[in-house]
């Protein structure tokens, strides 16, 4: 494997940024200094540009198997590694559902022969497979997911009994979509009555409503106190659910931990009459007042960790009405430059970014050696130029899809080198896949 020594960066870690060289050998990070020399390396002049840790998503769909007309581990992981994601963790509604270890190993299996990025996979729970659940090994598999809303196949868990012993017997941390399904189908029957099934976009916040996500998302806190089980809170959209989450203590001491997501931080109602479908997500992208408070409480440490949900679909299929076209929507490509144009608004600094898209999910999830730029740990790491305009363009998109909720928007910054491993997966528009990503591991 080369060695790579970057010159001249801006190094974002821990709160602090430095200027600093960096040095990766064997696939590590080697030295962290002010100048360092190594005539073996290749030389990588950064030209004051930022050098983060690559980013950690713990929340994607890649679509295979059963999908992969949507997307696929190639497809997927190389736009993730293209926008600064260096591993993700990715959710078990595929085709079959992932609900046996069998089915879960099958996917690791995938992913060694196609991930361009670090990856990961959830169990998946559903109202009959406890005794599967219970057999997940949390040192090499990143979580527990259970849909406590309706979801793709056999994987609403709904029925009591089972929660309770989801929440007691886990071995690991149990991650939760949170939408009420009882009162999502009152509001569906009651917009399908008053406008005869020919609903708009724009109702969708109000049928996927604030009341649903609470109802769920307090009964999920309610379990995880009960049992002292170690809960994390997918996708919060509204501000009604945030006094659920504490920030008066460290997140590595944290049982009970939450994560925003890219879209319900950009955008907001007023944008279904632009995009209709494009933005339908479960959760829905709710109020201009949500979005501000999921703004706030990623700044005052209720809101623990960025995502981004990454769950594309057809162009075709987003197409449909309303009650026809799926939810979901491709955004692994532009989430760390969407998260640099807040840095660019002053609504958060880089420091903070960093810390909720890369350093939070290493602690939330306990991720060995990734996340940081310590010296010894894994080199997945992202140069980023803070002063590189570009528009979001179909020629440029990476996603299977083809389409972005975010084409015609322009971003002031690129993601212009990633390391997986210390392999230079990503150069400028360029890709080398003759080396893949890793499995991750938990310190757990």
């Amino acid at each position: 494997m080369k060695s790579y020594l970057i010159k001249n960066a801006r190094l974002v870690n821990e709160g602090r940024v430095v200027h600093s060289d960096l040095l990766i050998r064997d696939g590590r990070i080697a030295k962290i200094a002010a100048d360092i020399s190594d005539v073996t390396a290749v030389i990588i002049d950064a030209q004051g540009s930022y050098l983060m840790p690559g980013a950690i998503d713990d929340q994607v769909h890649f679509r295979e198997p059963g999908l992969t007309h949507k997307g696929e581990l190639y497809t997927e992981s190389r736009a993730a590694v293209a926008g600064g994601i260096t591993s993700y963790m990715e959710m078990p509604n595929t085709v079959p559902n992932t609900l046996t270890q069998e089915l879960l190993e099958d996917k690791y299996q995938l992913a060694a022969r196609r991930s361009l990025a670090n990856y990961s996979f959830f169990m998946g729970a559903s109202n009959a497979n406890l005794d599967e659940v219970r057999r997940t090994d949390p040192k090499n598999v990143c979580g527990v997911k259970v849909f406590m809303g309706s979801s793709t196949g056999n994987m609403l868990v709904d029925n009591a009994k089972t929660l309770e012993g989801i929440f007691s017997d886990s071995p690991m941390l149990v991650a939760t979509h949170c939408e009420d399904e009882a009162t999502i189908r009152r509001n569906m029957d009651l917009f399908n009555k008053r406008y005869n099934e020919s609903i708009l976009p724009q109702f969708h916040p109000m049928i996927r409503s604030a009341q649903a996500c609470y109802r769920s998302s307090s009964l999920a806190v309610e379990l995880a106190k009960k049992h002292n089980s170690r809960l994390h809170v997918l996708h919060i959209s509204t501000a009604k659910e945030l006094d659920l989450f504490r920030n008066d203590i460290p997140l590595a001491e944290k049982r009970i931990t939450s994560e925003a997501c890219i879209h319900h931080l950009w955008f907001y109602d007023e944008d279904y009459e632009r995009l209709g479908n494009l933005i339908k997500w479960n959760p829905a992208v709710k109020t201009e007042h949500d979005r501000t408070a999921l703004r706030a409480a990623l700044l005052d440490g209720r809101i623990d960790i960025v995502a981004t949900d990454h769950a594309p679909h057809t162009l075709e299929e987003k197409q449909r009405p309303y009650n026809s076209a799926p939810s979901g929507g491709p955004l692994v490509q532009h989430a760390v430059v969407a998260m640099a144009e807040l840095v660019h608004q002053g609504v958060l600094s880089i420091e903070q970014m960093v810390d909720k898209m890369c350093h939070a999910p290493a602690v939330c999830f306990q991720v060995a050696e990734r996340g940081f730029i310590r010296e010894g740990y894994h080199a997945d790491l992202v140069l980023l130029n803070m002063e590189r305009p570009w528009q979001v363009q179909q020629d440029n998109l990476l996603y299977k899809c083809g389409w972005s909720p975010f084409e015609g928007q322009v971003f002031q910054s690129a993601v212009t080198h990633t390391f997986v491993n210390g392999h230079l997966a990503y150069c400028n528009g360029n890709f080398d896949d003759s080396i893949l990503g890793a499995r991750l591991s938990f310190q757990r």
